[in-house]
C-alpha cells in the first residue's frame, strides 16, 4: 500500500513539473513591430466621376507590420483598420469611416465603391472635401496596435443617379379618392393647383394637402395622363418606397383626416406624409 502511494507521489510531482514547462515554454514576449508605411496609387486628389464610375479610383497599399516576440516573428494572423475622415478631425469626426481588412497588404476601389464608402462622412456631392486616411495594424489587443503614417486627398463626390426616375416636365400632382378631387385625370380647377407638388430640388418635391380619411392615390407627372404614374411599392400611409410603374397598388390615406405634408424623394426611392 505504502508502496503503491509512493507510486502516485511521484506521478503528481511528475504532472506539474512538465505542466510547469509547458506554461514556461509558451509564454512569450511580445517585442512590438513596425508601424505599416501606407501609401497610395492617387496622389494629392482622387478622381471620382459617374460616367467612369466602374473605373479604379485608388489602390492602397502599405507595409507589413513585422510583429516580433521573444520566440521570433509572429505567426498570428494581423487584421488591419483603414480609417476615412475629413482633414481636421483628426480622426475623431463623428461621421469617421472604418474599413475592417483581414491579413491583405493592399485594397482596390472604384470610383463607383470609393464614393459610396465617403458618403457616410456626409461629404456634399459637387463640393470638394479634403480627406485624410490612415491604417491601424493589430494582433486583437489595443496593445499591439501600431498606426501608419497619414495621407491627404482632394475628392469632389459625385451623387448617384436617383433610384426612381424623375417626372420628365418637372411637375407632379396627386389624384386619388383620398383627397376632395376624386380619381379625376385631368385634374380639373381648383384641384389642379391644390393637389400640385412644389419642386424643392431636381430630386425632391413637397405638397401640402387636405386628405380625407380614407382612401387611396397615385402620383401622376402630366395633368391628364395616367402613363406615367408612380405608386407604392411598400410601407404604409406616413412612409414607404415608390416607383414608377402603371399598376397598383395606390398610396394610403392617412387614418386620420387633415392636412398633410406629403415629401417625395427620387434620390432615395422614398416618400413621408407628416401631419401639419
Amino acid at each position: 500500500m505504502k508502496k503503491y502511494i509512493k507510486s502516485l507521489l511521484y506521478l503528481s510531482i511528475a504532472i506539474i513539473f512538465f505542466a510547469s514547462c509547458e506554461k514556461d515554454e509558451a509564454r512569450d514576449i511580445y517585442n512590438g513591430g513596425t508601424a505599416p508605411v501606407l501609401t497610395a496609387s492617387a496622389k494629392d486628389s482622387i478622381g471620382l466621376n459617374f460616367n467612369t464610375e466602374n473605373d479604379k479610383a485608388i489602390t492602397i497599399n502599405w507595409t507589413n507590420p513585422n510583429y516580433k516576440f521573444a520566440s521570433g516573428i509572429s505567426s498570428q494572423n494581423v487584421s488591419y483598420t483603414l480609417e476615412i475622415d475629413t482633414v481636421g478631425a483628426n480622426f475623431n469626426g463623428p461621421n469617421k469611416k472604418t474599413v475592417s481588412i483581414s491579413q491583405d497588404l493592399s485594397v482596390t476601389y472604384t470610383q463607383k465603391a470609393f464614393n459610396i464608402l465617403i458618403s457616410d462622412l456626409k461629404v456634399k456631392p459637387g463640393k470638394v472635401a479634403q480627406l485624410e486616411m490612415r491604417l491601424i495594424a493589430s494582433l486583437g489587443s489595443p496593445a499591439t496596435n501600431l498606426i501608419s503614417n497619414k495621407l491627404t486627398f482632394k475628392v469632389l463626390p459625385y451623387a448617384p443617379p436617383p433610384k426612381v426616375p424623375v417626372p420628365t416636365a418637372g411637375t407632379l400632382w396627386v389624384t386619388g379618392d383620398a383627397f376632395a378631387s376624386g380619381w379625376s385625370n385631368p385634374l380639373g380647377a381648383p384641384f389642379n393647383v391644390s393637389q400640385k407638388f412644389t419642386k424643392v430640388s431636381d430630386t425632391q418635391y413637397e405638397l401640402v394637402v387636405a386628405f380625407k380619411a380614407s382612401g387611396n392615390y397615385k402620383m401622376i407627372q402630366e395633368n391628364g395622363v395616367w402613363g406615367t404614374q408612380y405608386h407604392k411599392v411598400s410601407g404604409d400611409a406616413y412612409s414607404g418606397i415608390f416607383q414608377k410603374k402603371d399598376s397598383d397598388p395606390g398610396f394610403d390615406a392617412p387614418a386620420v383626416a387633415g392636412n398633410y405634408k406629403i415629401v417625395v424623394d427620387f434620390q432615395s426611392g422614398t416618400y413621408t406624409v407628416t401631419k401639419q
